[in-house]
């Protein structure tokens, strides 16, 4: 058993350390205290209150819809549940754009009335600025680089970046000015493996990839892929661990077929006077 196992309670240093000795990360997307909870029991290090809510929960085509308000209460829920997992939150489109100043105010909240331990923003170099400004403050950042999800209108749809030697050198040097800011870790998503390999390898803080081959210090899933519960499409770099979308229908059926033959409920599903 690593000894990383026997920590009572993950951090950011911990995670670190994690790099430093060939330890892989397991972080998991979670929106509720119950998947939480389970996540946080089965060991995951990491817990992403993803902006991907906007998509998995509330049924929007992507994340751009995601309010603050919204990122807030969903954290509030997901932190009530992490006993050791370490809880990042994602700041939403537009509460981080605009002004460093804004986005520490946004950052802030997202700590303070969410109880994140950290937030994660995208963007690299350009976003350099704003990442120190949070880091400056006392909070701790996750940046986000390669297909960055917020972004989406500019890149004509969830495609790889990252192609190409002009393309795959942006995107290391977005990986390193992120690092430069003070970010503690970074998500590597949408890249080709090699790319991502060449990253983790560069820098010195943990890489965590999601579609980004199997040499990142961490990987990262969203809840309801890996589970089978959001059948709106299912990108190939997800691996489906269950079917709970097909037994929850399941039980579903059986209890209205149930309800409409009247076999339940049954005397032993009822109070007696």
């Amino acid at each position: 058993m690593s000894k990383f196992a026997e920590i009572s309670k993950i951090t950011s240093t911990t995670l670190t350390q994690m790099k430093r000795e060939g330890e892989r990360i397991a972080m998991l997307t979670a929106y509720d205290s119950c998947f939480a909870r389970l996540a946080d029991q089965a060991g995951a290090e990491m817990l992403l209150v993803g902006d991907s809510v906007g998509m998995v929960f509330s049924g929007h085509e992507n994340t751009l819809s995601v309010t603050l308000d919204q990122m807030i209460y969903h954290t509030q829920a997901v932190a009530r549940a992490a006993r050791r997992a370490f809880v990042v939150t994602d700041m939403p489109f537009m509460s981080y754009q605009v002004t460093p100043e804004e986005a520490l105010r946004n950052a802030g909240r997202l700590v303070q009335e969410g109880r994140a331990e950290a937030v994660k923003l995208e963007g690299g170099a350009s976003m350099a600025t704003t990442i120190s400004r949070i880091v400056t403050a006392g909070i701790p950042v996750v940046g986000h680089v390669g297909l960055t999800p917020q972004s989406v209108h500019i890149f004509g749809g969830f495609k790889v970046q990252g192609k190409g030697e002009m393309a795959s050198r942006r995107v290391l040097a977005d990986a390193l000015a992120v690092q430069e800011a003070g970010a503690f870790a970074v998500v590597l998503e949408g890249i080709p493996a090699t790319l991502a390999a060449e990253i983790t390898r560069t820098l010195t803080i943990p890489t965590i990839g999601i579609g980004a081959g199997g040499d990142c210090d961490g990987q990262v899933l969203v809840m309801h892929d890996l589970l089978g519960l959001f059948d709106g499409f299912t990108p190939k770099f997800v691996k489906q661990y269950a079917q709970l979308g097909r037994d929850a229908e399941a039980a579903f059926g059986a209890y209205v077929r149930e309800v409409k033959q009247q076999d339940f409920p049954t005397l032993a599903h009822s109070f007696q006077g």
